[in-house]
């Protein structure tokens, strides 16, 4: 659990983070689009928001070699996928 002033947890090594969605369904509709173009990804903290939606992002990460290639994608996807799409942080 985070309290005020904890960082945030990083993500593992190797993984970055591509995406940030308030919803799991807007970053299942993201993750979707990267694995049919054959980018494997992941998803983190979607359980955990559909606890408490307003204090948790969904994170969707993906490998640093694939990065270029997810951001591609979700930028080509972006007019068909809500939320905030690609911005990391």
């Amino acid at each position: 659990m985070l309290f005020e002033g904890d960082p945030e947890p990083t993500s593992p090594e190797g993984l970055v983070i591509v995406g940030r969605y308030e919803s799991p369904v807007e970053a299942q509709m993201a993750k979707g689009a990267l694995e049919s173009a054959g980018v494997e990804c992941f998803l983190v903290g979607e359980n955990t928001n559909n606890l408490l939606p307003a204090a948790f992002r969904v994170r969707l990460q993906v490998k640093r070699e694939d990065e270029a290639a997810a951001r591609e994608i979700m930028a080509q996807s972006a007019g068909d996928l809500p939320g905030e799409g690609i911005g990391e942080g």
